[in-house]
């Protein structure tokens, strides 16, 4: 008794057949060019050269932005939101000294976004607000997603601050 073959479309060129799906509309179109829709290519887009275009006007600093040594002068259009200020801005004026292929360029402006966020909750308790930390690193979404993990993270941040504390108070209650 043979086994039944289903029905194949041979390939050529040493290739497998592969079973016919013809009863699918628009199957193998890809196969023959003449049917595939993007074939022959579109002819391309005009270039921007034949487009009139001027510079725009640039715009007025009016806080201290920091430039990249790659770059001659400032481009047209820049972020003016949150100029460099505090230990932290004297970390990223340090960091624009360097090029933009030298590491201590990135690891300075890393550390700057960490001094910065120290200077964020400075900035609050000396303002009296108390920040909600948990809240603000996505606790809720931790918790949701990662529950065993964050739990273990808390339990870490329990002992190291419970330990400190221990430190702290034990160093207070010796004499003199």
């Amino acid at each position: 008794m043979s086994i039944p073959q289903p029905d194949t479309v041979p390939l050529g060129h040493g290739r497998r057949p592969t079973p016919t799906h013809a009863h699918i509309q628009g199957w193998g179109a890809d196969l023959d060019p003449a049917h595939r829709p993007a074939v022959p290519k579109e002819r391309t887009p005009p270039r921007l050269e034949n487009v009139p275009w001027r510079r725009p006007e640039p715009q007025r600093m009016t806080v201290e932005v920091l430039r990249s040594t790659e770059r001659d002068g400032m481009t047209a259009v820049f972020g003016t939101t949150l100029p460099p200020s505090g230990v932290s801005g004297r970390i990223r004026r340090t960091a624009f000294r360097y090029s933009e292929n030298d590491l201590r360029h990135w690891l300075l402006l890393l550390f700057a976004d960490r001094v910065n966020v120290v200077e964020g909750l400075a900035d609050d308790l000396r303002r009296g607000q108390v920040p909600n930390l948990f809240a603000e690193a996505g606790g809720r979404a931790a918790l949701r997603h990662d529950r065993e993990g964050t739990i273990r993270k808390l339990a870490v941040a329990g002992v190291a601050v419970a330990g400190i504390g221990l430190y702290l108070w034990s160093r207070s209650r010796r004499p003199g």
